[in-house]
């Protein structure tokens, strides 16, 4: 919530928070000028939010998952209910056109918390755990999946509704309580999604959003209170935060940068392969850590689908979020725009062609046109190095075992993308492309899909959020096991002179290779009484199938 002058404050155990560390001010990137500032909360006011998300965790743990999911869906409504408002401050403060943020931010929103608030009770139920040991197949056992505590979420400026909301209500279903740390240039939409839990009627405590400078979320990280960190950015701040957390030996969930390829196969319905890429190479202005950030297409087809992709990007209108005409908005960041003039200019002094754009407008905010470079090689910064920004490098190869060996040749592996008419060739796509998700004739929009696991290898990050999986991420698996016989079992004291006699025969009759020869140590193990003493008839009886 806003005080006079329009100054943000905290959200920690449901109260607003004037900080005291200062205040930052919120800048529109199609100005360049501010329109409202966030207050800035000290070292010991940010690590206050730990405790009170401590404090409010065991009522939260102990709701049953429907309890949770009620407020997960009055959230849903409160969203809905403000889509055009909500949409309006992602544009304004982080630059996306407004009906960009309704498809890319509210979207994928709304349809997780519906998921989460139907699905997480399924996911998340204990499995039986049946003993694949014989000696130990009378127990009782499960697997569980518990609340782990505390969550820290930290979230990036390129999507800030959409990864902070449902970060923090897969953490919510699945019992754990929040700290959510937002990116510094989008703190306030950070802020509107904690209002929207408030909202909500979650309880004080559970959700709790901080404004701080990056030198105080480090003390956040460092906490022993944290339960876990869920991160989404760059990979150098993901290795800050990865040894940080080593400190306490805080787990960790890394959604990190991509260098997302796309393949343009000989045979791709070439006029879909080009609507699709230039959607994903531009939208959210290239900000995207699954943005098509190169292109290898099969040289008999490069002249076509290059001609094709080059008037479908000269058409997209560059202007503010707010006008209706607008395909492509602003950069979010002045220092963003800076990374793709440097690689722009690499790219062009190493022989890239240039075919569109290429160059920062004249006038006010952070604008940088839709650009298409040809003559691309692996020695330029555009094809290696994370641009995040809107450039499509297009390089033409010999063939798919080109293309696929050169879109693996990098140190990320978010999602990947390859446009064909074959299913041959889309099995080949599937199986030879190295990322966290591979996507046929489509690209970037398997984030929006609440089932579908959310991560990537290599530098791109560890451990995975979103669908069955990322819910899992933010439980604990706590085995459970049962003993309701009353003798002693085989293994325990007194060893006595019979034991190794015993546990040698064991052994034997369950593994040995030769059937008579378990049967031998079978019959040997019935001779026992130490045996007959400690395990019971009827368990071995109902299992005897294990012994042949």
């Amino acid at each position: 919530m806003s005080r006079d002058g329009g100054l943000r404050d905290s959200i920690i155990g449901g109260r607003d928070v004037p900080g005291n560390g200062g205040s930052r001010p919120v800048i529109d990137p199609a100005s360049g000028e501010s329109f409202a500032e966030v207050s800035l909360l000290d070292r010991e006011q940010a690590l206050s939010a730990l405790s009170a998300a401590e404090t409010a965790f065991p009522a939260w743990s102990r709701l049953s998952f429907s309890e949770r999911g009620r407020y997960l869906l009055k959230v849903r409504e409160l969203l809905l209910a403000s889509d055009e408002e909500v949409a309006l401050l992602i544009g304004r403060s982080q630059g996306k056109p407004v009906a960009e943020a309704q498809l890319a931010e509210l979207f994928p929103s709304l349809e997780a918390l519906k998921h989460l608030a139907q699905h997480a009770e399924d996911v998340l139920r204990p499995d039986p755990a049946q003993s694949e040991m014989l000696l130990l197949a009378h127990k009782r056992s499960r697997i569980e999946y518990v609340p782990l505590g505390v969550i820290l979420v930290i979230t990036p400026w390129n999507y800030p509704l959409s990864i902070s909301l449902i970060g923090v209500a897969t953490a919510l279903a699945a019992g754990n309580t929040v700290v959510l740390k937002p990116a510094p240039a989008t703190t306030v939409l950070g802020l509107k999604v904690g209002e929207l839990f408030r909202a909500a009627g979650v309880p004080p405590g559970v959700v709790n959003v901080v404004s701080v400078d990056d030198a105080i979320a480090d003390a956040l990280v460092r906490s022993p209170r944290v339960a876990k960190i869920v991160f989404t950015g760059s990979v150098p701040t993901g290795r800050k935060i990865m040894t940080a957390a080593a400190e306490n030996l805080t787990p960790v969930v890394l959604e990190l940068g991509g260098k997302d390829p796309a393949i343009v196969c000989r045979d791709a319905d070439l006029g879909r392969a080009a609507q699709g890429i230039v959607w994903g190479a531009f939208m959210n202005a290239g900000q995207t850590c699954a943005s098509v950030e190169r292109v290898y297409v099969e040289r008999s087809v490069a002249a076509p689908f290059i001609e094709k992709v080059v008037a479908l990007a000269r058409a997209l209108e560059v202007g503010p979020p707010t006008s209706p005409k607008s395909d492509v908005g602003p950069m979010t960041l002045e220092r963003q725009r800076a990374v793709v003039e440097e690689h722009v200019r690499d790219a062009r002094e190493k022989g890239a062609t240039v075919l569109l754009g290429g160059s920062r407008p004249e006038g006010p905010g952070y604008f940088y046109p839709p650009t298409v470079l040809t003559k691309v090689t692996h020695e330029m910064k555009v094809m290696t190095e994370e641009t995040f920004g809107p450039l499509l490098p297009i390089m033409e190869v010999a063939n798919l075992d080109e293309a696929l060996s050169l879109a693996n040749a990098s140190p990320y592996g978010l999602t990947a993308s390859g446009w064909t008419r074959s299913a041959e060739t889309a099995k080949a796509l599937e199986a030879g492309l190295s990322a966290g998700s591979v996507t046929i004739n489509d690209c970037v929009s398997s984030f929006s899909e609440p089932g579908a696991p959310w991560g990537g290898v290599r530098q791109s990050g560890i451990g995975r959020t979103h669908g069955a999986v990322g819910l899992r991420e933010m439980a604990q698996v706590k085995y459970l096991s049962a003993d309701w016989q009353k003798k002693p079992l085989l293994w325990w004291y007194p060893y006595g002179p019979d034991l190794r006699r015993v546990a040698r025969a064991a052994n034997r009759a369950i593994h040995a290779s030769a059937f008579f020869g378990r049967v031998a140590n079978q019959l040997a193990l019935a001779r026992s009484s130490r045996f007959w003493a400690r395990v019971s008839p009827l368990s071995l009886l109902k299992n005897i199938d294990r012994l042949f």
